[in-house]
């Protein structure tokens, strides 16, 4: 019976996954279509194995023996996923050591990291408390207004906790990275991520300045992991840029208020806790 559990959770993220990945519709519904269906999945078999693990090896459910394959690998799968969220959380802290070993400097009457390069660069770097690092290239080529802008940009990173909640969602790209259209889901927040972004950013100063501070920065960035850096621009598909600049330019989107679906979806990730009571 857990083999079946485990097999059911198997098909049904597969089949979730292979859902047609439209970008259409607001930044509210792109979000919450994607969040769902890559949040979803994950947690669905995360919560099954944990399930199985909890039953035990011993024992029956719905009459059918429980058995020793099924609780092997559901202490594989879990254990698997554990040492990927180990390795990527040694990524981010030795990232965050370097990050460290910067100059600190006074940027609009924020602290930040000064990094010794010519390339165009600012990001906020590290989990929940990010600290923001900008190139010496940047300081040497933006005018005020122009810096000011990437600078409340990178300040909106810091207010949502990007990288903090990107770390985790890392993670989850990781320990799915077999599953349908995984990548494409991952792509598909990191720019909803920065649309959200910039119109936030878009409040505090002209949406034109951050358009062309945009055109101007970019740049590779020095992390290659987006799980713990939020960069203001790297090196991207020429859509994502250009769909960014039309968002600045285009009227502002009023926010909705998240679906009651997505919660939904996200509660009936949970449901196979629900068979722990009848496993005798």
């Amino acid at each position: 019976m857990h083999l079946a559990m485990i097999l059911t959770a198997l098909g049904l993220a597969w089949c979730l996954r292979c859902t047609g990945l439209e970008p259409s519709g607001t930044w509210t519904q792109r979000w919450q279509r994607s969040f769902g269906l890559f949040l979803f999945p994950p947690l669905l078999l995360i919560v099954t194995a944990i399930a199985v693990i909890c039953m035990g090896a011993d024992g029956k459910m719905g009459g059918l023996q429980a058995g020793w394959f099924s609780y092997s690998f559901a202490w594989g799968f879990l254990g698997v996923a554990g040492i990927l969220c180990l390795k990527l959380a040694h990524e981010g802290w030795r990232s965050v050591q370097q990050t460290r070993t910067y100059p600190q400097i006074e940027l609009e009457g924020k602290l930040g990291r000064l990094l010794n390069a010519s390339v165009l660069f600012s990001a906020q770097i590290g989990f929940w408390q990010p600290e923001l690092v900008v190139s010496q290239g940047l300081l040497e080529t933006l005018d005020r207004d122009h810096l000011e802008a990437v600078l409340a940009h990178e300040q909106a990173h810091y207010y949502y906790r990007d990288t903090f909640w990107f770390f985790w969602l890392g993670w989850v790209r990781q320990i799915t990275a077999w599953l349908p259209n995984t990548e494409a889901l991952w792509q598909e927040l990191l720019l909803l991520r920065e649309l959200r972004a910039d119109r936030w950013a878009a409040q505090q100063v002209d949406p034109l300045l951050l358009a062309e501070s945009l055109l101007l920065v970019v740049s590779v960035s020095p992390v290659q992991s987006e799980s713990f850096c939020a960069a203001f621009s790297a090196v991207a598909p020429r859509n994502r840029l250009e769909e960014r600049i039309e968002a600045l330019l285009a009227p502002s989107e009023e926010s909705a208020s998240p679906s009651l679906w997505l919660w939904h979806w996200i509660l009936l990730g949970f449901l196979p806790l629900v068979t722990v009571p009848f496993h005798t």
